[in-house]
């Protein structure tokens, strides 16, 4: 059943919390059980010595017992849905009858079990004279806190279920948006890879046969691959380096590519397919618009809490008047995927460089997988 149904939904107790309440309940034997010795009642005589600490013991064993059914019946009974006035109505019934029950078997233990009358001082009371007397008010009022504790605890349960079950339904959303954003990502990237293949059908047909190799063999870890999220760094300059090697070829050696990885870095979980839209952009951008050879930068390092990707090109540096250079669906769909993940932790920038060309740059936060088995642990 779900947490956003009716407020009288029971939940039920954990093992914690009658932990909780059976340590409640012993500390208050210890004090009545002291309260017994310390100040004995002039109305009655022990029939042996440890009669009080065993009465004590017993009530905080029966109270220990309603406990968790008074919750119960809190749960059910709780009074901000519909006939609220009914409901309160009967939780101070509810309190009333259980008051009085207990308090007719703490007096019957009291005077047929434990204790005997002193001589002189009459006949122990019975139950209706011990409700026109009130006596029973002193178990109302702790069955009445019994209550409203357990009123406490469904209203809390209640709303930390409702905050569990609206996480739950975000993170739902946002791996249903980051699984359409890869959805996209995936025929972008094939489609601009077989236009490459075939501007070099007729110059270059052993270069060819080598692109679709290497396209065959992306295409392979693309849909035979998890649908993870994110993967170890060396896995994604794995998939970077097939994606490169069709780019040279399709630039007939123009294109000189130069790797900076810091070292440790193998591991770092990355967005999947980070780099892939990133050099792309370089090269369409950048590159491909020289008369003379392109050469690209990647590069990957850590800053404290912090790995920073970046794709440096040689090419013409973009205006910085508008209109700005329009980015296509790689690169928005990687700061949209970025945003999911990450939410304000991340940025993804583009900005000119002094020596000519465009830099890219994506920040995010350092995490292995080991870090994540640890805290799922």
């Amino acid at each position: 059943m779900s947490a956003l149904s009716p407020a009288h939904e029971y939940y039920p107790l954990q093992r914690a919390e009658y932990v909780m309440i059976a340590l409640f309940w012993a500390f208050f034997a210890v004090l009545w059980s002291a309260n017994a010795l310390l100040s004995p009642s002039g109305r009655a005589v022990p029939l042996f010595p440890s009669a009080p600490v065993l009465l004590a013991l017993i009530a905080a064993v029966v109270w220990a017992l309603l406990t968790p059914l008074l919750f119960v019946a809190a749960g059910r009974l709780s009074i901000d849905s519909g006939a609220r006035i009914a409901r309160i109505f009967a939780l101070v019934l509810l309190a009333v009858a259980v008051g009085f029950l207990v308090d007719t078997l703490f007096g019957w233990l009291r005077w047929e079990v434990f204790y005997e009358p002193v001589p002189g001082r009459g006949p122990p009371p019975g139950p209706l004279q011990r409700m026109s007397r009130l006596w029973f008010v002193n178990q109302f009022i702790i069955t009445a806190a019994i209550l409203s504790a357990g009123l406490a605890r469904h209203y809390f349960r209640r709303e930390e279920a409702r905050r569990g079950e609206a996480i739950r339904l975000q993170a739902q959303l946002a791996d249903a948006r980051l699984a359409a954003l890869r959805s996209q990502l995936d025929p972008h990237f094939l489609f601009n890879t077989l236009h490459a293949v075939s501007a070099l059908v007729e110059r270059d047909p052993r270069g060819v046969r080598r692109m679709i190799a290497r396209l065959s063999e992306l295409l392979r870890t693309t849909l035979e691959g998890g649908k993870e999220q994110e993967v170890p760094l060396r896995e994604e300059l794995r998939f970077l380096d097939g994606y490169l090697d069709i780019m040279r070829v399709r630039f007939q050696g123009q294109l000189s590519v130069e790797m900076r990885i810091a070292d440790g870095l193998g591991e770092a979980l990355v967005p999947n397919l980070v780099l892939q839209p990133l050099v792309e952009n370089a090269i369409r951008h950048g590159t491909a618009r020289l008369e003379q050879a392109g050469a690209l930068t990647i590069a990957a390092q850590r800053e404290g809490a912090t790995v920073v990707l970046s794709v440096e090109d040689n090419g013409p540096t973009a205006p910085d008047d508008p209109p700005p250079v329009a980015e296509g669906i790689g690169l928005r769909n990687t700061r949209e995927r970025l945003a999911q993940l990450y939410g304000a932790a991340q940025r993804l920038t583009l900005a000119p460089r002094a020596e000519g060309g465009m830099r890219a740059e994506v920040r995010l936060p350092f995490h292995t997988g080991a870090d994540l088995r640890t805290v799922a642990m």
